[in-house]
């Protein structure tokens, strides 16, 4: 789809989307909902509390959900299993794995993607620093989980490494695209599997995520959430145990959150709007102007590009910024903001004013 451009003045732009009542700089916690999304709920909203038939929800807006979020990953809408978390989409990847099966994380990693694996206690759990990840990669690595983005600090992992290494030893990879998609073009299809919390880059309502499942792996997985959705004739399987399951990675879908998937299908018409590449060319350079100014300050952030940039030893002054009306967050330490499409140099520049006391 033909991009719009990052535009924040005229009418029908994002001015009209987004009306922030602070500089808020915390999209790695929580994206802005958009008018769009918002508009969406409250419909939804009322027709349930009015009764009327649309109350209930509409799987349409959910495929067309599904169906946006595979033209951004770049994979075919049955590649794409639709739930509510991270964590559950992990858990499901995780029940599948043979007993003692070696999975490997990234030291620090996030912990959707690290503990449904712990609590299986019959895997084996090895972890390496994240600048290290491909070549701690191992004939008896099972499963490579890490994020494409750091949460913590914005770090980026070398991807093409993990996946060659991956590749090479015959180990399924599963890529937390959380801090990325929305932001960073990325291939789905390039991985076994992979999670995305919509809730963040992509504007959507918590309780939005998605699961790729490339086709090799498919029949590996156990699809544990076997409602009447996952069967290949839904309507007709709403009773009884089904007697065919859907034949892509529909068989995954989580129980529908309807008032997230009308919120995120709107949503994600505004990202492809935007397009990816120029979302990705507004908030890097954003990050850059941050960067240079922090430089001038005389604080040194973690080293990288990403639209995520984090500061070390300064997460205690989070309070301070909230204070004076700008958002970021403290974590592990670092002071992390984070700049999206809805953000402007003015909000860069706001918040190196209150740093600079």
């Amino acid at each position: 789809m033909e991009s719009m451009g990052i535009n924040h003045r005229g009418t029908g732009d994002l001015g009209s989307e987004f009306a922030p009542t602070s500089t808020y700089l915390n999209t790695a916690v929580c994206g802005l909902l958009p008018r769009r999304a918002i508009e969406a709920v409250r419909t939804l909203v009322a027709e349930n509390g009015a009764g009327r038939p649309g109350g209930a929800g509409d799987f349409e807006v959910v495929d067309a959900a599904r169906a946006a979020f595979a033209r951004l990953v770049g994979v075919a809408p049955g590649r794409v299993a639709v739930g509510t978390s991270v964590a559950v989409h992990a858990g499901l990847i995780a029940a599948s794995l043979p007993a003692g099966a070696e999975v490997l994380a990234a030291e620090g990693e996030f912990a959707s993607i690290v503990n449904p694996f712990v609590l299986r206690g019959d895997l084996k759990m090895r972890y390496a620093p994240l600048e290290e990840l491909a070549e701690a990669v191992t004939p008896t690595t099972a499963l490579v989980s890490f994020s494409a983005v750091q949460s913590a600090d914005g770090r980026t992992a070398g991807l093409a490494a993990v996946r060659a290494a991956a590749a090479a030893h015959g180990a399924r990879t599963l890529l937390d695209a959380t801090q990325a998609v929305g932001w960073l073009p990325l291939d789905a299809g390039a991985y076994d599997y992979t999670v995305t919390g919509a809730f963040k880059w992509l504007l959507c309502p918590r309780g939005t995520s998605f699961l790729t499942v490339r086709e090799a792996a498919q029949e590996e997985l156990r699809p544990l959430h076997g409602g009447w959705l996952a069967a290949a004739d839904t309507w007709h399987s709403t009773y009884g145990p089904l007697t065919e399951l859907a034949p892509d990675a529909r068989r995954f879908d989580e129980p529908t959150a309807f008032l997230a998937y009308h919120g995120a299908a709107a949503a994600l018409s505004l990202v492809e709007e935007c397009g990816v590449d120029a979302v990705h060319a507004h908030d890097t350079a954003l990050a850059a102007r941050y960067r240079a100014g922090l430089a001038g300050l005389g604080h040194v952030p973690v080293p990288g590009d990403a639209p995520i940039v984090s500061v070390p030893g300064l997460a205690d002054r989070a309070p301070e910024l909230a204070r004076a009306g700008v958002l970021v967050s403290g974590r592990a330490g670092h002071l992390r903001a984070a700049f999206h499409l809805y953000n402007t140099e003015a909000d860069v520049d706001r918040l190196l004013d209150v740093l600079s006391g």
